[in-house]
């Protein structure tokens, strides 16, 4: 079992957006890989914009609560994160597809729950694979 679960905004969509087409498997993730889940800033300022109005209030419950948590990139120094958006620029890579990939690289033993199929093309730490479940 991994010891960070990380999330992506296309989880967090799928998981409360009951009409998606992901959001069986997102709530059999979240019984799976229960709470507390790590996001970045810009990953879950894209699931609050891709979750307006309706869900926003859930999200933000969720962060107060302490099940949805952000940790921040920053501390470790952005240029790796730029380095990721060079590198796949010709997909092209977001910030916060960048950012997330870069939290599997500083937390111990992850797990990245996601639908964006990119993240089997992404790799952590040179070539490696990133540990994640996708639909």
């Amino acid at each position: 079992m991994a010891n960070q679960v990380i999330v992506d905004a296309s989880f967090l969509v799928a998981l409360w957006r009951k009409n998606d087409q992901n959001h069986p498997w997102a709530i059999q993730q979240a019984r799976r890989h229960p709470p507390p889940w790590i996001t970045s800033e810009s990953a879950l300022s894209e699931a609050d914009h891709l979750l307006a109005p309706e869900g926003c209030a859930t999200l933000r419950l969720a962060c107060r609560r302490g099940a949805l948590t952000i940790s921040s990139i920053h501390d470790e120094g952005f240029i790796p994160v730029l380095d990721l958006l060079d590198k796949y620029a010709d997909i092209p890579m977001s910030i916060a597809d960048a950012s997330l990939v870069r939290l599997t690289e500083i937390s111990p033993n992850p797990l990245l729950l996601t639908t964006d199929s990119d993240f089997k093309i992404y790799r952590r730490l040179g070539r490696r694979v990133i540990p994640a479940h996708l639909p």
